[in-house]
């Protein structure tokens, strides 16, 4: 029995990038582009009169923009999901930072080149991968986390995870990964580290330059912690959060006495810059069976690798759980290789809390 195609409305004052969006939705088989709309006061009409299923929708719009689209289906008891299309601008990014805080899916950067032919295939590598991760995420809540797995993959079966144990040792530092819903996650989680949580948190979140500044910036507001995106030569210190900078690679380097940070131009791993696997490679050869190893939610697979090397190297690592991950995705395989304990987003602070002030005399 086929599933029903996903609708999407495609939300934008522009008519050349409601046209764009709408082609390249065009391409993804099961997906139909139910209508469009010029601005935020007729995409509600239109959201009302057409109920989609997901919305495409520009931030910056005459009248209702975006925000205020968002804040109004906050009040709806089953809103549709909402990709945002932003602006490669330091006002984009912070716009886009509450968009997720809002409840968006996620975004993508709206093309800035010079022919349509080349923002079509901008957009179609950005968009269309989002948009699948979007309706597996949707499907795979509707069947229930044990169906998962097969809503994923067809054609395969994924194995039981693993029994999973975590070494008794109190970590040094903590290295985090995480992609597609990764801002909200890190709303939920770092704000309830207390102040005297002296072990510094290395994290990678997949987004574009200007974009992880903002959301350093944001969640700084919020946390007893520090937080701040990371600089070459940053000292990693007790009571830091460092975020990677966008379109940069992070990693982390002995120095002397201190461990510093290192910013880099290398290439992209899994299709990522920053990358996970990038960065617990370097925390694996540097802190070894003292990191402790997180990964949360997102697509893709960036961070299996570098989850191998830390448990190879004796360090604990920690994972969101199927069922409060917006995508299990990142998170899949080192569970299911019984390299990571899942653990449900709310009880997460908790857990590292308890790791970090582990008594001295269980660490070797």
């Amino acid at each position: 029995m086929s599933r029903p195609a996903l609708r999407i409305l495609v939300v934008d004052d522009s008519t050349v990038y409601r046209k764009v969006v709408r082609d390249v939705l065009k391409q993804l088989p099961n997906v139909e582009v139910v209508g469009v709309a010029a601005d935020g006061k007729i995409a509600l009409e239109k959201l009302a009169q057409l109920r989609p299923d997901l919305v495409t929708l520009d931030l910056e719009m005459p009248g209702l923009d975006g925000l205020g689209v968002l804040r109004e289906l906050r009040r709806q008891s089953h809103p549709p999901g909402a990709i945002m299309l932003s602006a490669f601008t330091s006002g984009g990014a912070q716009a886009t930072t509450a968009a997720l805080r809002l409840g968006a899916f996620d975004f993508v950067l709206k093309p800035t080149c010079s022919s349509v032919n080349e923002s079509l295939d901008q957009l179609r590598s950005e968009l269309l991968p989002k948009v699948r991760a979007f309706a597996w995420s949707r499907e795979a809540k509707q069947a229930g986390p044990s169906s998962r797995a097969r809503l994923e993959s067809p054609t395969s079966s994924a194995p039981a995870p693993r029994s999973t144990s975590l070494p008794a040792r109190k970590p040094r530092v903590v290295a985090l990964g995480v992609s597609t819903g990764g801002p909200v996650a890190l709303h939920h989680l770092l704000p309830k580290l207390p102040g005297h949580f002296r072990v510094p948190v290395l994290i990678v979140q997949h987004m574009p330059p200007m974009f992880t500044r903002s959301l350093a910036d944001d969640l700084d507001k919020l946390c007893q912690l520090s937080v701040s995106e990371a600089s070459d030569g940053d000292h990693v210190s007790p009571g830091r959060i460092l975020i990677a900078p966008g379109g940069k690679q992070m990693r982390v380097e002995q120095n002397g006495t201190s461990v510093v940070i290192r910013v880099t131009d290398d290439p992209p791993e899994n299709n990522c810059r920053p990358s996970v696997d990038y960065l617990f490679r370097s925390v694996a050869q540097t802190y070894g069976q003292r990191a402790l190893g997180v990964i949360m939610t997102g697509m893709g697979d960036d961070g299996t690798e570098g989850c191998r090397l830390l448990n190879r190297s004796g360090a604990a690592i920690l994972a969101q759980d199927e069922t409060s991950c917006v995508v299990y995705g990142m998170p899949k395989k080192p569970i299911e290789e019984g390299l990571a304990v899942a653990i449900p987003l709310d009880k997460l602070a908790g857990q590292l809390m308890d790791r970090v002030s582990m008594e001295v005399a269980a660490c070797r």
